[in-house]
């Protein structure tokens, strides 16, 4: 029998993602430290329960079923700071980070100005930004110092950045049950006002090119980059864009994002992501690989 403080039963994760799209969840928590965290997920594992760890619910598709275990929100969110070293708790966000170090002279976090992530959501995919001039990609993993993990044997352990094995939308989170439950970033001291100009181009620069999420709900870029050829440019270019199926669209904006115009359902969204896929091989050759993640319950 699961027992947590403050569990709830039956809750209805729709407004917990960027899509606006899930079902219930069998188990709901929102852990406010990381120690609370720790706890959850060990009583989850103690009870053989399945559990997902809920950030900001962006790059996830969340099933329209819901989630049979439990979801633990992650809302532990403290914050230190010496110097150009800072520690947050995962369920912090990049944005209170970019505006919390971004006050401070702090370079390093500006680059991912408008992605709604949390540090274990960062952490996990590798966070990555390519810059305004299309010139250079930033990665997560080049501010990060430490980390302090929960590893799959119940043991917590203070652990260097290589431990992660990051690459491209990709870590050794994906691989094995680990959670992050803190990080910390090195930073560099900067003039405050090159840090906030190049955090107003990054967000002129998702304004002009992507859907924004407060008018039309989506969990981000659907599809992996493919080297020199981009996914929404494929999308396009075999007459996708624009498209839609229920309440779900290839947005005219940017056809690599699918969007939510309301009511939109998980099954929608695979049956666009179906047909993308497919018309994109027959026409192209080329086979577009998601880069969200499926949760929950799926036929």
């Amino acid at each position: 029998m699961l027992t947590l403080p403050n569990l709830q039963e039956n809750v209805v994760l729709a407004p917990f993602t960027t899509y606006q799209i899930g079902g219930p969840a069998d188990y709901f928590v929102e852990p406010t430290t990381a120690e609370e965290l720790r706890q959850a997920v060990l009583a989850a594992r103690a009870e053989g329960i399945p559990y997902f760890i809920l950030g900001t619910g962006a790059n996830i598709l969340m099933s329209d079923r819901g989630f049979r275990g439990l979801v633990i929100k992650n809302n532990a969110q403290h914050i230190t700071i010496q110097d150009t070293v800072v520690t947050a708790e995962s369920g912090a966000t990049m944005a209170q980070l970019i505006e919390l170090t971004a006050n401070l002279g702090l370079s390093g976090l500006e680059h991912y100005a408008g992605i709604p992530s949390t540090v274990g959501g960062a952490i996990w995919q590798n966070l990555h930004f390519l810059s305004p001039d299309r010139q250079s990609t930033k990665f997560i993993e080049e501010v990060v110092g430490q980390a302090q993990v929960l590893l799959q044997d119940g043991s917590t352990q203070t652990v260097e950045k290589e431990f992660f094995q990051f690459g491209y939308d990709d870590s050794r989170l994906h691989h094995e049950e680990i959670v992050v439950l803190s990080v910390t970033f090195n930073l560099t001291h900067a003039d405050e006002s090159a840090i906030r100009n190049q955090v107003s181009e990054n967000l002129k620069w998702r304004w002009e090119k992507q859907p924004q999420l407060e008018e039309f709900p989506s969990c981000g870029s659907v599809f992996k980059k493919i080297e020199g050829v981009g996914a929404g440019r494929l999308i396009e270019q075999v007459g996708l864009k624009g498209h839609q199926i229920g309440a779900i669209q290839s947005s005219p904006q940017h056809a690599n994002f699918l969007v939510n115009l309301g009511g939109g359902t998980a099954e929608d969204v695979r049956n666009l992501i179906t047909l993308i896929q497919e018309t994109v091989r027959e026409k192209t050759g080329y086979f577009l690989e998601t880069e969200i993640k499926m949760v929950g319950e799926w036929e």
